[in-house]
Protein backbone atom coordinates (compact mmCIF):
# COMPACT_ATOMS: atom_id res chain seq x y z
CA UNK A 1 0.00 0.00 0.00
CA UNK A 2 1.30 3.85 -0.64
CA UNK A 3 2.59 5.36 2.08
CA UNK A 4 0.33 7.54 3.51
CA UNK A 5 1.46 10.82 5.19
CA UNK A 6 -1.00 12.28 7.77
CA UNK A 7 -0.43 16.70 7.65
CA UNK A 8 -2.13 18.62 10.59
CA UNK A 9 -1.63 21.89 8.32
CA UNK A 10 0.44 24.53 10.22
CA UNK A 11 0.52 28.43 8.43
CA UNK A 12 0.31 31.80 8.62
CA UNK A 13 -1.78 34.68 8.27
CA UNK A 14 -2.89 35.02 4.79
CA UNK A 15 -0.94 37.77 4.15
CA UNK A 16 2.90 37.44 2.91
CA UNK A 17 5.01 38.38 0.07
CA UNK A 18 4.53 36.11 -2.87
CA UNK A 19 6.90 34.50 -5.63
CA UNK A 20 7.56 37.14 -8.05
CA UNK A 21 10.25 35.72 -10.50
CA UNK A 22 10.23 35.81 -14.45
CA UNK A 23 11.28 32.19 -14.44
CA UNK A 24 7.36 30.91 -13.23
CA UNK A 25 6.45 28.34 -15.89
CA UNK A 26 3.82 28.83 -18.46
CA UNK A 27 1.88 25.91 -17.65
CA UNK A 28 -1.36 27.04 -19.17
CA UNK A 29 -1.63 24.42 -21.54
CA UNK A 30 -0.73 21.63 -19.12
CA UNK A 31 -4.00 19.59 -18.74
CA UNK A 32 -4.80 18.18 -15.31
CA UNK A 33 -7.76 16.49 -13.66
CA UNK A 34 -8.56 17.07 -10.02
CA UNK A 35 -12.03 15.91 -9.38
CA UNK A 36 -12.91 16.47 -5.64
CA UNK A 37 -14.93 14.19 -4.34
CA UNK A 38 -17.40 14.41 -1.39
CA UNK A 39 -17.28 11.65 1.08
CA UNK A 40 -18.32 13.71 3.65
CA UNK A 41 -21.60 14.55 2.23
CA UNK A 42 -22.10 10.54 1.57
CA UNK A 43 -20.84 9.37 5.08
CA UNK A 44 -23.39 11.88 6.71
CA UNK A 45 -26.31 10.69 4.49
CA UNK A 46 -26.53 7.19 5.55
CA UNK A 47 -29.26 5.90 7.38
CA UNK A 48 -28.47 4.41 10.95
CA UNK A 49 -31.35 2.29 11.07
CA UNK A 50 -30.24 0.44 7.37
CA UNK A 51 -26.45 0.74 7.99
CA UNK A 52 -25.38 -2.68 5.98
CA UNK A 53 -27.01 -1.67 3.28
CA UNK A 54 -25.56 1.99 3.54
CA UNK A 55 -22.21 1.24 4.58
CA UNK A 56 -22.28 -1.85 1.18
CA UNK A 57 -23.45 1.15 -1.22
CA UNK A 58 -20.53 3.80 0.30
CA UNK A 59 -18.09 0.77 0.01
CA UNK A 60 -18.74 0.23 -3.56
CA UNK A 61 -19.28 4.05 -4.60
CA UNK A 62 -16.10 5.09 -3.15
CA UNK A 63 -14.35 1.98 -2.93
CA UNK A 64 -10.73 3.75 -2.63
CA UNK A 65 -11.35 6.23 -0.16
CA UNK A 66 -13.50 3.88 2.08
CA UNK A 67 -11.04 1.52 3.27
CA UNK A 68 -8.64 4.43 4.28
CA UNK A 69 -11.33 6.29 6.37
CA UNK A 70 -12.74 3.46 7.92
CA UNK A 71 -9.33 1.94 8.82
CA UNK A 72 -7.30 4.99 10.34
CA UNK A 73 -10.50 7.58 10.50
CA UNK A 74 -12.56 5.20 12.47
CA UNK A 75 -10.50 2.28 13.65
CA UNK A 76 -12.75 -0.45 12.04
CA UNK A 77 -12.51 -3.18 9.44
CA UNK A 78 -15.43 -1.27 7.52
CA UNK A 79 -17.29 -4.61 6.58
CA UNK A 80 -20.48 -3.76 5.93
CA UNK A 81 -22.02 -5.88 8.17
CA UNK A 82 -19.64 -6.03 11.35
CA UNK A 83 -21.38 -5.10 14.25
CA UNK A 84 -18.04 -2.83 15.59
CA UNK A 85 -18.22 -1.07 12.49
CA UNK A 86 -22.13 -0.40 12.15
CA UNK A 87 -21.71 0.52 16.28
CA UNK A 88 -18.91 3.14 15.83
CA UNK A 89 -20.16 4.76 12.72
CA UNK A 90 -23.70 5.14 14.46
CA UNK A 91 -21.66 6.77 17.11
CA UNK A 92 -19.67 9.12 14.84
CA UNK A 93 -22.56 10.24 12.94
CA UNK A 94 -24.62 10.78 16.39
CA UNK A 95 -21.84 12.95 17.78
CA UNK A 96 -20.63 14.86 14.77
CA UNK A 97 -23.53 15.27 12.56
CA UNK A 98 -24.37 18.90 13.68
CA UNK A 99 -20.79 19.69 13.51
CA UNK A 100 -20.84 17.94 9.78
CA UNK A 101 -23.95 20.37 9.61
CA UNK A 102 -21.92 23.56 9.95
CA UNK A 103 -19.06 22.48 7.82
CA UNK A 104 -21.27 21.78 4.89
CA UNK A 105 -22.27 25.37 4.87
CA UNK A 106 -18.65 26.39 4.89
CA UNK A 107 -17.76 24.13 2.22
CA UNK A 108 -21.48 24.09 0.13
CA UNK A 109 -19.12 25.28 -3.07
CA UNK A 110 -15.97 24.07 -3.73
CA UNK A 111 -15.31 25.47 -7.31
CA UNK A 112 -12.87 27.32 -6.27
CA UNK A 113 -11.07 25.13 -4.34
CA UNK A 114 -10.92 22.73 -7.82
CA UNK A 115 -9.75 25.15 -9.35
CA UNK A 116 -6.69 26.16 -6.96
CA UNK A 117 -5.88 22.58 -6.55
CA UNK A 118 -5.64 22.50 -10.42
CA UNK A 119 -3.90 25.00 -10.94
CA UNK A 120 -1.11 23.83 -8.70
CA UNK A 121 -1.41 20.46 -10.17
CA UNK A 122 -0.13 22.03 -13.41
CA UNK A 123 3.42 23.10 -11.84
CA UNK A 124 3.29 19.50 -10.08
CA UNK A 125 2.33 17.88 -13.69
CA UNK A 126 5.35 20.49 -15.34
CA UNK A 127 8.03 19.17 -13.11
CA UNK A 128 6.80 15.94 -12.79
CA UNK A 129 4.91 14.83 -15.17
CA UNK A 130 4.42 10.94 -13.95
CA UNK A 131 2.95 11.96 -10.66
CA UNK A 132 -0.20 10.56 -10.25
CA UNK A 133 -2.93 13.09 -8.46
CA UNK A 134 -6.00 11.28 -8.35
CA UNK A 135 -8.73 11.87 -6.58
CA UNK A 136 -9.12 14.67 -3.81
CA UNK A 137 -11.68 13.60 -1.10
CA UNK A 138 -13.20 15.24 1.46
CA UNK A 139 -14.32 13.81 4.55
CA UNK A 140 -15.17 14.88 8.23
CA UNK A 141 -13.35 13.61 11.08
CA UNK A 142 -12.41 13.77 14.97
CA UNK A 143 -10.95 17.04 15.40
CA UNK A 144 -7.56 14.94 16.30
CA UNK A 145 -7.71 13.55 12.76
CA UNK A 146 -5.69 14.55 9.70
CA UNK A 147 -5.86 17.82 8.32
CA UNK A 148 -4.15 16.48 4.97
CA UNK A 149 -3.01 12.87 3.86
CA UNK A 150 -1.96 11.23 0.45
CA UNK A 151 -3.93 8.09 0.16
CA UNK A 152 -3.78 5.20 -2.69
CA UNK A 153 -6.84 7.12 -4.31
CA UNK A 154 -5.03 10.68 -4.32
CA UNK A 155 -5.25 13.15 -1.33
CA UNK A 156 -8.07 13.01 1.16
CA UNK A 157 -9.07 16.30 3.16
CA UNK A 158 -10.41 16.61 6.71
CA UNK A 159 -12.84 19.64 6.68
CA UNK A 160 -13.03 19.88 10.57
CA UNK A 161 -9.51 21.95 10.15
CA UNK A 162 -10.50 23.95 7.70
CA UNK A 163 -13.65 26.08 8.72
CA UNK A 164 -11.36 29.32 9.19
CA UNK A 165 -10.51 30.38 12.62
CA UNK A 166 -13.43 31.95 14.01
CA UNK A 167 -15.33 28.80 13.66
CA UNK A 168 -17.12 28.33 16.99
CA UNK A 169 -15.96 24.85 17.47
CA UNK A 170 -12.63 25.93 17.44
CA UNK A 171 -13.40 28.41 20.28
CA UNK A 172 -13.13 25.42 23.02
CA UNK A 173 -11.43 25.10 26.27
CA UNK A 174 -10.66 21.35 24.83
CA UNK A 175 -9.90 22.60 21.41
CA UNK A 176 -7.31 24.89 22.69
CA UNK A 177 -5.54 22.27 24.88
CA UNK A 178 -5.43 20.14 21.26
CA UNK A 179 -4.51 22.85 19.50
CA UNK A 180 -2.82 26.06 20.93
CA UNK A 181 -3.91 29.41 19.60
CA UNK A 182 -0.75 29.81 17.47
CA UNK A 183 -1.84 26.39 15.31
CA UNK A 184 -5.37 26.79 15.66
CA UNK A 185 -5.73 30.24 13.79
CA UNK A 186 -4.03 28.34 10.80
CA UNK A 187 -7.06 26.74 10.31
CA UNK A 188 -8.53 28.23 7.32
CA UNK A 189 -9.28 26.92 3.89
CA UNK A 190 -6.31 29.11 2.43
CA UNK A 191 -3.98 26.61 3.92
CA UNK A 192 -6.29 23.23 1.93
CA UNK A 193 -3.97 23.61 -1.26
CA UNK A 194 -0.41 23.98 0.20
CA UNK A 195 -1.38 21.55 2.66
CA UNK A 196 -2.25 19.07 -0.34
CA UNK A 197 1.27 20.32 -1.53
CA UNK A 198 3.12 19.68 1.35
CA UNK A 199 2.06 16.39 1.45
CA UNK A 200 2.37 15.50 -2.24
CA UNK A 201 6.12 16.83 -2.01
CA UNK A 202 6.51 14.19 0.77
CA UNK A 203 5.25 11.65 -0.98
CA UNK A 204 7.61 12.34 -4.13
CA UNK A 205 10.58 12.68 -1.64
CA UNK A 206 10.01 10.68 1.63
CA UNK A 207 11.91 12.88 4.57
CA UNK A 208 14.86 10.65 5.63
CA UNK A 209 15.51 13.80 8.90
CA UNK A 210 16.26 10.97 11.82
CA UNK A 211 19.56 11.20 13.06
CA UNK A 212 20.94 13.99 11.37
CA UNK A 213 22.54 17.25 13.10
CA UNK A 214 20.39 19.95 13.18
CA UNK A 215 22.30 22.46 9.96
CA UNK A 216 21.48 19.20 7.56
CA UNK A 217 17.76 18.82 9.40
CA UNK A 218 17.36 22.50 8.54
CA UNK A 219 18.34 22.03 4.82
CA UNK A 220 16.37 18.63 4.75
CA UNK A 221 13.47 20.86 5.87
CA UNK A 222 14.08 24.14 4.11
CA UNK A 223 14.68 21.95 0.60
CA UNK A 224 10.40 21.27 0.66
CA UNK A 225 9.49 25.13 1.08
CA UNK A 226 11.53 25.68 -1.82
CA UNK A 227 9.90 23.44 -3.78
CA UNK A 228 6.30 24.34 -2.71
CA UNK A 229 7.59 27.66 -4.12
CA UNK A 230 8.15 26.26 -7.46
CA UNK A 231 4.74 24.58 -7.27
CA UNK A 232 3.00 26.88 -5.54
CA UNK A 233 4.72 30.38 -7.21
CA UNK A 234 1.82 32.68 -6.66
CA UNK A 235 0.73 31.69 -3.32
CA UNK A 236 2.43 34.12 -0.10
CA UNK A 237 5.16 32.78 1.53
CA UNK A 238 3.12 33.31 4.76
CA UNK A 239 1.43 29.90 3.38
CA UNK A 240 4.05 28.07 2.65
CA UNK A 241 5.90 28.58 5.88
CA UNK A 242 3.45 28.90 8.54
CA UNK A 243 4.48 32.45 9.62
CA UNK A 244 2.60 35.29 10.41
CA UNK A 245 3.36 38.13 7.66
CA UNK A 246 4.82 39.74 10.59
CA UNK A 247 7.55 36.88 11.64
CA UNK A 248 7.75 36.19 7.60
CA UNK A 249 8.71 40.50 7.48
CA UNK A 250 10.86 40.10 10.81
CA UNK A 251 13.07 36.98 9.20
CA UNK A 252 13.45 38.78 6.17
CA UNK A 253 14.38 41.90 7.94
CA UNK A 254 16.93 39.81 10.31
CA UNK A 255 18.35 37.16 8.19
CA UNK A 256 21.72 37.87 9.03
CA UNK A 257 21.23 38.58 13.08
CA UNK A 258 19.56 35.17 12.87
CA UNK A 259 22.51 33.21 11.09
CA UNK A 260 24.91 34.95 13.70
CA UNK A 261 23.20 33.56 16.72
CA UNK A 262 22.82 30.50 15.88
CA UNK A 263 26.73 30.00 14.68
CA UNK A 264 27.17 31.69 17.84
CA UNK A 265 25.00 29.72 20.28
CA UNK A 266 24.67 26.37 18.96
CA UNK A 267 26.83 23.98 17.53
CA UNK A 268 25.37 23.29 14.24
CA UNK A 269 26.27 19.79 13.93
CA UNK A 270 24.46 18.82 17.34
CA UNK A 271 22.31 15.47 17.76
CA UNK A 272 20.38 16.96 20.82
CA UNK A 273 16.85 16.37 20.46
CA UNK A 274 16.24 19.47 22.61
CA UNK A 275 17.89 21.83 20.68
CA UNK A 276 16.61 20.40 16.93
CA UNK A 277 13.16 20.76 18.51
CA UNK A 278 14.03 24.27 19.92
CA UNK A 279 14.36 25.34 16.08
CA UNK A 280 12.71 22.74 13.83
CA UNK A 281 9.64 22.37 16.54
CA UNK A 282 6.40 23.82 16.66
CA UNK A 283 6.22 26.69 19.00
CA UNK A 284 4.57 30.64 18.98
CA UNK A 285 8.47 31.92 19.33
CA UNK A 286 12.15 30.34 18.90
CA UNK A 287 13.44 30.83 22.23
CA UNK A 288 16.54 33.23 22.35
CA UNK A 289 14.87 35.50 20.29
CA UNK A 290 12.08 37.81 20.15
CA UNK A 291 9.36 36.56 21.66
CA UNK A 292 7.08 39.48 19.85
CA UNK A 293 8.29 38.89 16.25
CA UNK A 294 10.06 35.39 15.67
CA UNK A 295 8.60 32.96 14.66
CA UNK A 296 8.86 29.21 15.80
CA UNK A 297 10.01 26.37 13.10
CA UNK A 298 12.45 29.27 12.33
CA UNK A 299 15.91 26.10 11.46
CA UNK A 300 13.54 25.48 8.54
CA UNK A 301 13.23 29.33 7.35
CA UNK A 302 17.18 29.45 7.31
CA UNK A 303 17.22 26.04 5.83
CA UNK A 304 15.25 27.48 2.94
CA UNK A 305 17.67 30.22 2.39
CA UNK A 306 20.43 28.23 1.95
CA UNK A 307 18.93 25.91 -0.62
CA UNK A 308 17.62 28.97 -2.41
CA UNK A 309 21.18 30.39 -2.59
CA UNK A 310 22.22 27.18 -4.12
CA UNK A 311 19.78 26.73 -6.19
CA UNK A 312 20.37 30.03 -7.66
CA UNK A 313 24.04 29.15 -8.12
CA UNK A 314 22.66 25.92 -9.90
CA UNK A 315 19.97 26.99 -12.26
CA UNK A 316 20.66 23.70 -14.77
CA UNK A 317 19.21 21.45 -11.88
CA UNK A 318 16.27 20.00 -11.91
CA UNK A 319 14.20 20.19 -8.79
CA UNK A 320 14.16 16.39 -8.13
CA UNK A 321 18.30 16.67 -8.31
CA UNK A 322 17.87 19.66 -5.79
CA UNK A 323 15.72 17.35 -3.23
CA UNK A 324 18.22 14.45 -3.57
CA UNK A 325 21.48 16.38 -3.10
CA UNK A 326 23.17 16.10 0.37
CA UNK A 327 22.36 18.83 2.90
CA UNK A 328 26.08 18.78 3.66
CA UNK A 329 26.69 19.46 -0.65
CA UNK A 330 23.84 22.27 -0.57
CA UNK A 331 25.77 24.07 2.64
CA UNK A 332 29.30 24.02 1.06
CA UNK A 333 28.03 24.90 -1.99
CA UNK A 334 26.04 27.55 -1.29
CA UNK A 335 28.06 30.08 0.78
CA UNK A 336 25.46 31.34 2.81
CA UNK A 337 26.71 34.17 5.13
CA UNK A 338 23.61 36.34 5.22
CA UNK A 339 24.28 40.06 6.46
Amino acid sequence: MQRIFWILLCGGFLLGSCTNDNSVPDVSQIKVSAPLSRFDQAFFALDTTRLTQGLDSLSRNYAAFYPEFMQYILGVSGDPADSVTQRVVRQFIGSYGGLNDSLQLHFANTGDLQEEVEKSFQYLKYYFPNYRTGTISLYVGPFDAPGIATVRSGTAIGLQQFAGADFFAYQTAALHSLYPAYISRRFTPRYIVPGIIKAITEDLFPPRMAELPLIEQMIEKGKYWYLASLLLPHHPDSLLTGYTNEQLNWCEENEGLIWSYLVKNEDLNSLNPIVIQTYLGEAPFTQGLSQESSPGNIGAWVGWQIVRKYAAANKELHPEVIMKTPATTILEQAKYKPK
